[in-house]
């Protein structure tokens, strides 16, 4: 299967700064897979928080991944400095559907980038329900113009 095109870091419309920690790498001198899709939860859920108004700890209202994937285009490893990059390609009446790169800072090319779908449940009885107006309008900021 041929690697996806590295995504440029000028298509996407919010950019999070992101540091790397020794313990993500691993003994082959990278970042570990599974460490990327914590940098995916922090660029959507520090925009969720800030821009959205979302309360992780209270709010009736919460987003539960359903779906992610990422596409590993070129290694990183502590102590690069990194911006994370977050579009929203889908927005429905209880489901997002982001695009988020990882980009070592100063490369205009993704190192990583990949898709996560949440939907967005009712906290106490975990069924769909429609996100929250203030969510909903952060996230539709996010979208291609």
């Amino acid at each position: 299967m041929p690697s996806p095109t590295p995504q440029l870091r000028d298509s996407y419309p919010h950019h999070l700064p992101i540091a790397t920690r020794w313990m993500d790498n691993d003994v082959y001198g990278h970042d570990n897979n599974v460490v990327y899709y914590s940098y995916f939860d922090t660029v959507i859920n520090r925009w969720l928080v800030d821009e959205g108004g979302l309360d992780i700890g209270g709010g009736d209202c919460i987003g539960l991944c359903v779906e992610s994937r990422c596409a590993y285009l070129r290694p990183l490893a502590f102590p690069d400095a990194l911006e994370g990059g977050l579009r929203v390609v889908h927005l429905g009446r209880s489901s997002v559907r982001y695009e988020i790169a990882i980009f070592a800072v100063g490369n205009v090319e993704a190192a990583a980038q990949g898709e996560f779908v949440h939907v967005f449940v009712d906290r106490a009885t975990r069924r769909p329900a429609e996100m929250p107006p203030r969510i909903r309008d952060a996230l539709a900021r996010l979208m291609p113009r």
